[in-house]
């Protein structure tokens, strides 16, 4: 629909999140007793008031007004706004939510000026509860942007190519400027010679010969024997314009090439650049910031905390970093279950809380980290802790632990998360069933995570959910180790000092640098690398210390160059290709290559212990060669870089090509171990490629694996008289078949 058929088109975008905003703004209210919250949501209110008067939506403006009215008086109030102004405030907020979700529902006509806030939203707290719920954000299906996202990645793949033809266009200009200059020195030389051929002959041998020469040359275009002569000199002359006409050809061609290579190289940069963008914008539509589940379960401990006549405090940290929404959603609806319960079972009321020492208002905690591969949601309530003893006769009492029989804490938490057993005295709409927990760990053992629960009797109780990262988005900061680029998270970078070379000699030795006033663990990231064919560093022998800090641990990384910061989507390995603890995932640079993600946690764990993975390099006694690569050959990217994951896990050095014209470009520059070629690709295919290359006299001896969907025994009889080696189905692939055929054909890794 148009901007002129929808005047509503934008309103809609920013009324939800404003509203969205002052919702969390009033919920924030409880924290204590700073202005500055008071006055960030009188600002928010007054915008989508005048938003609305624009667009003609008086309700909701005067929702808006009614919301600045009640707060004005507490813009500058040294104490906290009261828990009954908070509630009123929040039901204003349910309103207006309720007013914007009626703007934007599909078929359903807009809200007028004259249209009646619903009383059922006013009235009933389970529908004022839903109707804060955040609502999922306008985008794209995740399928729909995955396809996205691979068709940018595959464009990208199709410029990489085009990148190697500017080099050939560049040996193109340098061969017309040079055949320029071979035609201008030709047709001086040329020229040159017959009009000394001329001149001599009128100068030397009798003078009749003499006459007769200058005659032939006078009489150029004579009849008579002068003629000849004449001949010759116009020869001469006519060469000298021809030759000069081809030099000025050459020299042309020679600059439109590089005006040519010049546009190509600087439009080849730009759509790059684009498609860069337009992917990192794609991906981060794939994602949801946690604080988007945070806010929902802000709203939960406020409403049970109501339901209970408790005052409770919520605080989350972690809500910026961005998440894959199918791991949020089922990690939300676990946690939903564990802050209800942190309310009902774990905080007393304010009179108990009071005469245990401890403050009137509990508190409930949501933490969300990054942890490598994984993303941890911890959950903890100051409260009352467990009641061990009743979790004791409750157990006894369903059969799971046998009366008078000894059983630990941990023993104790584990029956709690199977389920079934309850420490609440009544059964409530929030608690009293014991499957709050059991539901936790359903939601954990779906997303192949984890759920540990920990109590602390009179102090509280602990539950952490931890589950796999399908993409997730953070700040890196990128550098070279050892001739490798790899990022580390910018959250754990607590500062960068640059080493001068004696300095960066000395930590590498002693596996530790002296920094602000403390010792701390070093490790030298291209020992860390050794394994993607780093070297001892970049020659200078300068280098960067990058001093990270996890949790209490602090420690430096060395490396050789930093190459600046940047947003990251980072991707988990495949299963099939494992990698070491300090790799936490992999990001796509801007051409589409794999570049490490490092895990700080791992780097913490060598730095502590001072080893590193990987085996030691060889002594400069023991030079080792270097094996030849494997091409891959693919113009899928997925399958391209599932294929470089297995081989490089292996131990094997690969190289990609994502066409077979651009593999034969690569395998004329150098040599390879095996070609892994794809059968279905644009141009040439996998058939006529192994045949070019068994044709070749240079590549006849490199063994072609084919891999392909067609399963047909045809395709595979005429694969085989192409000259592959073997023949796989992708459908029916099986890693270590593929490993085992590739060891027979080039040998083990080195």
């Amino acid at each position: 629909m148009s901007e002129a058929k929808d005047p509503l088109r934008y309103f809609r975008i920013e009324a939800r999140e404003l509203v969205d905003q002052l919702g969390q703004g009033v919920l924030d209210l409880q924290a204590g007793d700073d202005p500055e919250p008071v006055a960030r949501l009188l600002r928010h209110a007054h915008t989508l008031k005048g938003a609305a008067r624009v667009v003609r939506q008086g309700d909701l403006a005067d929702a808006a007004h009614a919301l600045e009215e009640i707060l004005v008086p507490f813009r500058d109030a040294a104490s906290p706004v009261p828990p009954p102004v908070v509630g009123e405030l929040l039901s204003l907020t349910d309103a207006m939510s309720a007013m914007v979700t009626a703007l934007s529902a599909p078929g359903q006509s807009d809200v007028s000026e004259k249209s009646e806030v619903p009383d059922a939203v006013a009235a009933t707290p389970a529908a004022a509860t839903a109707a804060t719920a955040t609502p999922e954000p306008e985008r794209g299906a995740g399928a729909d942007v995955d396809e996205l996202l691979e068709a940018v990645d595959e464009a990208h793949a199709r410029f990489a190519p085009l990148r190697s033809q500017l080099a050939t266009l560049e040996r193109a200009r340098r061969t017309a400027e040079g055949l320029a200059e071979r035609l201008r020195a030709a047709a001086l030389a040329g020229a040159g010679g017959g009009w000394e051929r001329d001149i001599g002959a009128s100068v030397s041998g009798p003078g009749a010969g003499a006459g007769g020469g200058r005659k032939r040359g006078v009489g150029a275009g004579l009849s008579g024997p002068g003629a000849g002569a004449g001949g010759g000199w116009e020869l001469g002359v006519s060469g000298f314009g021809a030759g000069d006409r081809g030099a000025a050809l050459a020299g042309a061609l020679a600059a439109d090439l590089t005006a040519l290579g010049r546009r190509l190289a600087e439009t080849v940069e730009q759509v790059q650049r684009e498609l860069d963008d337009i992917r990192g914008r794609a991906e981060r539509l794939r994602l949801v910031p946690a604080a988007t589940v945070l806010s929902t379960l802000h709203r939960a401990v406020y409403d049970v905390a109501g339901a209970e006549g408790k005052s409770v405090l919520f605080d989350s940290r972690g809500g910026d970093l961005r998440l894959d929404p199918h791991v949020l959603a089922q990690a939300g609806n676990a946690l939903l279950h564990v802050v209800r319960n942190a309310v009902s079972h774990g905080v007393e009321p304010e009179a108990e809380r009071v005469a245990a020492g401890k403050e009137p208002q509990g508190r409930v905690s949501i933490d969300v980290r990054r942890r490598g591969r994984f993303a941890a949601f911890r959950c903890r309530d100051d409260g009352r802790g467990f009641d061990l003893d009743a979790v004791r006769r409750q157990a006894e009492r369903r059969g799971l632990l046998r009366s008078g029989a000894e059983a630990d804490v941990r023993e104790l938490m584990r029956l709690l998360m199977h389920g079934g057993i309850s420490t609440s005295e009544q059964v409530t709409g929030v608690s009293g069933r014991g499957i709050g927990l059991d539901a936790v760990r359903d939601v954990a053992e779906r997303l192949g995570g984890e759920v540990s629960l920990s109590t602390e009797p009179g102090r509280g109780t602990t539950v952490e959910l931890v589950v796999p990262l399908a993409l997730v988005s953070l700040s890196g900061l990128a550098v070279r180790a050892g001739g490798v680029l790899a990022a580390l998270p910018l959250d754990a970078v607590r500062t960068c000092v640059l080493l001068p070379a004696v300095e960066a000699a000395a930590a590498t030795a002693a596996g530790a640098l002296a920094h602000d006033g403390r010792v701390l663990p070093f490790l030298p990231l291209a020992r860390v690398l050794a394994d993607s064919g780093a070297t001892a560093g970049d020659g200078s022998g300068r280098g960067v210390a990058v001093v990270l800090s996890v949790g209490e641990r602090v420690f430096a990384v060395g490396a050789d160059r930093l190459l600046g910061t940047s947003t990251l989507v980072v991707r988990p390995l495949p299963d099939l290709a494992p990698a070491a603890a300090v790799v936490s995932g992999v990001s796509l640079d801007a051409e589409g290559n794999p570049r490490i993600v490092l895990d700080p946690a791992g780097l913490a764990a060598f730095a502590g212990t001072g080893a590193a993975p990987g085996p030691p390099a060889a002594g400069p006694d023991e030079p080792r060669p270097e094996p030849a690569p494997i091409l891959v050959v693919d113009d899928s990217l997925t399958t391209r870089m599932l294929e470089r994951s297995i081989l490089e896990s292996a131990g094997y050095r690969v190289e990609l090509a994502a066409s077979a014209e651009e593999a034969l470009e690569r395998a004329r520059q150098r040599q390879y171990a095996l070609f892994l070629v794809d059968i279905d690709m644009p141009g040439l295919d996998g058939f006529a490629f192994v045949e070019l290359t068994r044709a070749d006299p240079q590549q006849r001896d490199v063994p072609a694996i084919l891999v392909s969907s067609r399963a047909s025994a045809e395709d595979r009889r005429r694969g085989l008289a192409a000259g592959a080696a073997a023949y796989m189905v992708k459908n029916e692939f099986d890693q270590e078949r593929l490993l085992g055929h590739i060891r027979d054909l080039a040998g083990p890794p080195a």
